[in-house]
């Protein structure tokens, strides 16, 4: 085992992506430990990983997102943001923020939101007269709404592994990710007044009206995703096909921004993302598997019990290994490796698992964006054309905002689980 986890943080160094590291480790150890029996049941396990309906909810909202994009619903959603609060001192900061909430509702991913909002955004803002570093670092924590405000990924596979309801994570995520929002909104408001950032000038009240109609169609997407849901019309991975649906009839038939030209780039970008994911998924489930066979989630439960019966203090130090575990790790690896372990502990301190998710899934998404291995901040850096230093330096205040949200939320259940009690 000590020569498996050796090589995992050897890998890890190197930069290896993820799902080798996890592969790799795991077949050193089979080889290092002698049962090699254990490598005829190793595809078994990669199978059995994917092997889930849940799962399915994935590929459709990237699917989704995909759709929207090409289909001219992004542009509708940025530029009906711009028109209401654009004005504001900072204004493309804050269209910025309320952008990404209602891009989250869509895409569920923060890599695929940084990503996507940083070739528009930045140059957007840049040209307004912010800094390349500032508004780098605004996309990228923007970008941390994605998997929080649902349909959310991360929800999705916290909601498979622990047996927490999908739907009720959904719900749970939309105050948290208005706190969110509101932690960089302020933080944005407050570095303008200090930078004396210049005001614009105010939409009419005809190019409100006109904006807030042309952006209707666009909504109808989160709406039925959200409204099929609650009235249980459909489950979240039915609620994703259907969103792929409105996306294209939205697409093709509102803004005739989509045409059958584009339908197969969409499908191939569809099918990489997803061929990515489901693979670190299986080998995520493949590492875990070798974890369980040596009991280590036995002996860290034994262990973090140990330390404390209070459940607030067992939070904070969940807090903290969360936050260093996101500095070197893929969300959805940790997530998978994860859920497993602290599954039966939170049983035992009477925290609730629709709450624990919400606490579990934020944190590693802030480690998207916290070095050495944050992938958010390599692709903010890479398409925004700033330097990863000057970008990691930018960002810390956006980290702190986080930070204090996280901390509400944590000894706050009530802001995660009142949404989901009373739609029951």
């Amino acid at each position: 085992m000590t020569t498996a986890l050796l090589l995992f943080i050897v890998l890890l160094l190197l930069r290896v992506p993820i799902a080798f590291v996890l592969g790799l480790t795991t077949i050193i150890y089979i080889i290092a430990s002698g049962n090699l029996g254990l490598m005829s049941t190793a595809p078994q396990r990669l199978y059995s990983g994917l092997e889930s309906y849940g799962l399915l909810a994935i590929p459709l909202f990237m699917l989704a997102g995909e759709l929207m994009n090409s289909g001219g619903i992004t542009k509708r959603l940025i530029d009906f943001a711009k028109t209401f609060i654009g004005h504001f001192r900072g204004g493309l900061a804050y269209v910025n923020v309320v952008a990404n909430m209602l891009l989250a509702s869509i895409i569920g991913s923060a890599t695929a939101q940084i990503a996507m909002m940083s070739r528009i955004m930045v140059p957007s803002m840049e040209k307004e007269g912010y800094s390349k570093e500032f508004s780098a670092a605004t996309t990228a924590s923007a970008g941390l709404l994605g998997p929080i405000i649902p349909p959310s990924m991360l929800f999705i596979i916290y909601g498979v592994g622990s047996g927490a309801s999908i739907g009720s994570m959904f719900m749970a995520g939309v105050l948290p990710g208005i706190l969110l929002a509101l932690a960089f909104i302020i933080l944005i408001a407050y570095t303008g007044m200090k930078q004396k950032w210049p005001t614009q000038k105010r939409a009419t009240v005809s190019l409100m009206g006109t904006s807030f109609i042309k952006v209707i169609p666009a909504l109808l997407v989160p709406i039925i995703i959200i409204a099929g849901i609650l009235s249980g019309a459909f489950t979240p991975t039915e609620s994703a096909a259907i969103a792929c649906v409105v996306a294209l009839i939205v697409g093709f038939f509102f803004y005739k921004a989509l045409d059958f030209k584009k339908i197969p780039s969409v499908m191939i970008n569809t099918a990489i993302s997803t061929a990515t994911i489901t693979m670190l998924i299986a080998m995520a489930n493949l590492f875990g598997w070798m974890l369980s066979f040596e009991q280590v989630p036995q002996t860290l439960a034994n262990w973090m019990t140990s330390l404390t019966e209070n459940p607030l203090v067992f939070l904070l130090i969940i807090n903290i290994f969360l936050l260093f575990v996101g500095m070197f790790m893929d969300g959805i690896a940790a997530l998978i490796i994860l859920v497993p372990i602290f599954t039966p502990i939170i049983a035992t301190y009477g925290i609730d698992p629709i709450h624990f998710g919400v606490i579990i899934c934020i944190n590693l998404a802030i480690g998207v964006l916290t070095p050495p291995v944050g992938a958010g901040l390599y692709i903010a850096s890479s398409l925004g054309k700033v330097k990863l230093e000057a970008l990691i330096k930018a960002i810390w205040p956006f980290l702190i905002a986080s930070l204090a949200a996280l901390a509400v939320i944590t000894y706050w259940p009530d802001m995660v689980l009142w949404l989901p009690s009373i739609l029951k």
